[in-house]
């Protein structure tokens, strides 16, 4: 059994809005880089910055430290982390790695056909983008929202929660969320082709499930990571391009 009692999952009603505002303006300030990696970040102007007061603030900065974007300083206080280009694969790496086992997990436990209808859905919403001789924008942010529901669904039909908690905090670091390389890639050369794999991987996914095919759901679900690693590679030697990633400004090349 790969399911743990409902009783230890977090409670119902989440961060207060503060906290919440809190959270997603530093996360952003961050990842755009207007907060400098291993810079000292300092709690009372940030406060100001934010718009928020020092507790909701300091956890905030507490849920970041936790995500892994900020990292704990020997005399006290938090600085923002850098990473480097090994440890941005070692991430799109781990999330493959999770995927795989969630997709095995999946496909083990006999998935209703209501959850693999709901699959199916996604993967038919993103075929707008395979499937348009020319996408638009708006096809590319439909697609990003169905990518998006697509690999979370994955992970809850695996229903084991320490493997959710896991995959919350790695997707959290940059370039290893399942859309990290999707905008970047609407005006690729390489994107049509890229797309299309990707969907015949989530389109497999969705069959393996179904016929209980768990070693070749496992395997599908790595794969599909390691386009994200080859993507890296593209993008990692064309600068400009890079920079304007969200999240470059963290990662030392």
């Amino acid at each position: 059994m790969h399911t743990m009692p409902r009783a230890s999952r977090k409670p119902k009603g989440g961060p207060s809005p503060q906290i919440l505002r809190a959270l997603l303006r530093l996360r952003e300030l961050v990842l755009t880089g207007e907060l400098a990696a291993s810079k000292r970040v300092t709690e009372l102007d940030l406060a100001v910055r934010v718009g928020v007061s020092r507790t909701p603030l300091r956890l905030a900065m507490e849920q970041l430290a936790h995500e892994g974007l900020l990292t704990r300083r020997p005399g006290g206080g938090f600085e923002v982390r850098q990473f480097t280009v090994r440890e941005i694969r070692d991430a799109i790496e781990l999330r493959g790695a999770l995927e795989a086992t969630a997709a095995r997990f999946a496909a083990e436990r006999e998935t209703l056909p209501a959850e693999l209808a709901d699959l199916s859905s996604l993967v038919q919403a993103m075929d707008v983008v395979v499937e348009a001789p020319v996408p638009s924008m708006e096809a590319f942010e439909r697609y990003l929202v169905a990518n998006a529901e697509f690999h979370r669904r994955l992970i809850v039909l695996a229903q084991n929660t320490w493997l959710e908690g896991v995959m919350a905090g790695v997707i959290a670091l940059p370039f290893a969320s399942p859309n990290a390389f999707v905008e970047s890639q609407a005006t690729s050369s390489e994107a049509i082709r890229v797309f299309t794999v990707a969907q015949a991987h989530h389109r497999g996914l969705v069959e393996a499930i179904a016929g209980r095919q768990s070693g070749r759901a496992e395997a599908l679900a790595r794969e599909h990571a390691r386009l994200a690693l080859g993507y890296l590679d593209t993008i990692l030697a064309d600068r400009e391009r890079f920079k304007r990633l969200p999240g470059a400004a963290l990662v030392r090349v």
